[in-house]
């Protein structure tokens, strides 16, 4: 009998508790996947700030698609062409309100706000949405149609280096060409 109930107590001390050895293990275990978890969230955010630096730019381009078509004439006449690394120019004049314009003077001072809108790293008060961000218009006459292309650019380093990109690719860019 005392046998018996020595084999008892032995049993029922090995299921007593844990380990050190044991609650270590557990411990790596859990952070690796805790570790895991971070990085992917951190992923996760970047590529959450690149898609959303691409719909900005996508927005940018449509805004400006919609200026050319309500201002068609000085359009089809290359009012709004503009290259991708010019400044923004301001015109010396507004267009807003009460103040009337002419087309021409209205192109001049739609690209200049759409320049101002494109670059958050310009300085200029108020801030635009891309950082480094750079816009083009280009409208070509094809018999009696005219295609305009805007091209707005922009740099994605941090969501690219998240992705491993080499440096030179960080320049992300979108264009939309259309018939007027």
């Amino acid at each position: 009998m005392a046998t018996a109930n020595c084999n008892v107590r032995r049993a029922a001390r090995r299921g007593e508790g844990f380990t050190l050895i044991e609650v270590l293990v557990s411990l790596v275990v859990l952070s690796i996947g805790l570790l895991g978890t971070a990085k992917l969230m951190i992923f996760s955010a970047r590529s959450n700030d690149s898609a959303y630096l691409r719909t900005q730019a996508t927005a940018l381009a449509y805004e400006m698609l919609d200026n050319i078509r309500a201002n068609h004439q000085q359009a089809i006449a290359g009012s709004y062409t503009t290259a991708l690394s010019a400044a923004a120019t301001n015109p010396g004049f507004t267009c807003l309100g009460a103040t009337a314009c002419t087309p021409p003077n209205l192109a001049l001072y739609d690209v200049y706000q759409w320049k101002l809108r494109l670059n958050a790293t310009s300085g200029i008060a108020p801030l635009g949405a891309l950082p480094a961000g750079q816009g083009s218009v280009a409208t070509v006459l094809t018999g009696t149609q005219t295609t305009v292309v805007i091209t707005v650019s922009w740099d994605d380093t941090v969501a690219q280096s998240t992705f491993g990109a080499a440096t030179n690719l960080n320049a992300q860019s979108i264009t939309l060409q259309t018939l007027l």
